[in-house]
């Protein structure tokens, strides 16, 4: 399959300005997928002036009155399940994961336009007391304009997180998708248009970084940019909008600690600690890829994950007995092995490495083996910075004293997984682990209804659950002297 798209702009299909395009690859092959527009300023300039009429206009926020918002935003939901097969099979051809996996991130993401949809009409504000001769109401209102910047590991997921709370908060949108994943982003723009969605708030411009993504971080007609993706680039992304102090979300890496004590009930914790590493191709930026493990269960529980790996099926995500795709690029192949070779060369040992499809077929894709190297030191550069990638660091710990510190000795604190029956341990453990998310005898659960974003380097501001609307609102005060 190679087809050819355009840019979604106030409500059009459209070329790039330019005339230039680039081809997007199929990860298990290697082939060209699809020829995209190079979008660069004049692309994203159209884009947000479209963005800027149709919010200053009332066409998306003052006007529309909220029921409106929220029919609209369920209309968007139904055409996202009408459309699932399509767009999973479509994640699968763009991004590498098992179809399996693809399937469940469609249904998520038309979820999370339906329980935003019942937020649109729940943006209450408060009364304080001011005294009796004052009436004092503190209303909530749309940001404006919001330029959104997503990654490549949950195409479609990813921008719905930040397209939907948006939207529903009367904000009007410029998504732009990672270049390796343009195209559910642009299905999406087709979805959204025929569920009544007014031309120019939601405009998708497809292209790389710096010439796409960069003219959303200095247009002074931009109010807000949310962004999730590597730390360098939140860094450069939050000093960019520095300038105009533009409201910024990041969402940003992670090297999150994953937590196994003695006196765990190893039937979950060793598949958990696996799918935390090694799914998604362990492209996850929430990925529990510090693994430290109770020194008294440690052999058994190296030799348990070993095991559990050695199951993982590498393949096409379109073949149904795939467990786990290729990763999303060459350069992510190549910056993925370059680590494991990284972790030989520290002296790490490698206690398990999985092997990659033989089928012809495959021969130019990106297929990492899962790996699992044992070691000693949480100084190693593969326990310190983030892979994005199939490669488990497992690390022996004493004592709970001993494992926080270790769990907390890292510029990240996105996430972390505690395996325990001792629930008195477990609390203590999550209480004193830095980190945004911590879960307990799971791992890697992400509920549209909950919370999600990290302390330190790993962002600035929360998304999903009601959460994500404050990231999209301005909250007014109305002084009213009575007496």
């Amino acid at each position: 399959m190679r087809e050819t798209v355009q840019a979604f702009i106030g409500g059009a299909f459209v070329d790039a300005a330019s005339g230039e395009t680039f081809d997007t690859i199929d990860p298990a092959t290697g082939e060209v997928l699809a020829t995209v527009p190079a979008c660069a300023a004049a692309d994203v300039g159209a884009a947000v002036a479209a963005a800027r009429v149709a919010f200053d206009s009332d066409r998306w926020s003052g006007a529309v009155a909220e029921r409106e918002r929220a029919t609209v935003l369920h209309r968007i939901a139904d055409g996202i399940r009408a459309a699932a097969e399509e767009l999973a099979e479509l994640e699968v051809r763009d991004c590498g994961k098992p179809i399996a996996d693809a399937r469940a991130d469609i249904d998520e993401a038309a979820f999370m336009f339906e329980y935003y949809a019942g937020w649109a009409t729940k943006a209450a504000g408060d009364i304080p007391p001011v005294g009796p001769d004052a009436l004092n109401l503190v209303v909530k209102e749309p940001v404006g304009v919001c330029g959104l910047i997503v990654p490549w590991n949950y195409p479609l997921l990813m921008a719905v997180q930040k397209v939907a709370p948006a939207l529903a908060a009367g904000c009007t949108t410029v998504l732009k998708p990672a270049e390796q994943t343009p195209l559910t982003a642009l299905r999406l723009a087709t979805i959204a248009a025929a569920a009544g969605l007014p031309d120019g708030a939601l405009n998708v411009v497809t292209g790389f970084g710096p010439a796409a993504g960069g003219p959303l971080l200095t247009d002074p007609r931009v109010d807000k940019v949310s962004f999730t993706g590597s730390r360098d680039v939140g860094i450069h992304i939050m000093r960019e909008c520095a300038a105009q102090l533009k409201r910024v979300t990041l969402e940003l890496g992670g090297k999150s600690p994953n937590i196994v004590f003695a006196d765990a009930d190893m039937a979950g914790a060793i598949p958990g600690t696996c799918d935390g590493v090694f799914g998604n191709q362990g492209q996850v930026c929430s990925a529990g890829s510090r693994v430290f493990v109770d020194r008294a269960v440690y052999d058994d529980v190296l030799s348990a994950m070993a095991t559990h790996a050695s199951a993982i099926r590498l393949g096409s995500g379109l073949d149904p007995e795939t467990t786990m795709g290729p990763v999303v690029s060459a350069a992510q192949y190549d910056r993925v092995r370059s680590y494991v070779d990284v972790g030989r060369a520290e002296g790490a040992s490698v206690a398990f490495t999985g092997t990659t499809p033989d089928d012809p077929a495959l021969a130019g894709g990106y297929f990492v083996a899962p790996t699992i190297f044992e070691a000693t030191s949480n100084d190693l550069r593969i326990a310190r910075e983030e892979i994005f990638g199939p490669v488990m660091t497992v690390i022996p710990f004493g004592d709970v004293d001993e494992v926080v510190r270790l769990a907390n000795d890292t510029e990240y604190g996105l996430a972390a997984a505690i395996w325990t029956s001792d629930i008195t341990k477990a609390l203590r453990t999550a209480k004193a682990v830095r980190a945004g998310v911590v879960w307990i005898n799971d791992s890697q659960p992400a509920p549209t209804e909950g919370l999600w974003g990290g302390f330190k380097h790993s962002g600035i501001g929360r998304e999903l659950g009601p959460y994500a609307l404050d990231a999209y609102q301005e909250r007014k005060q109305i002084y009213i002297k009575l007496s």
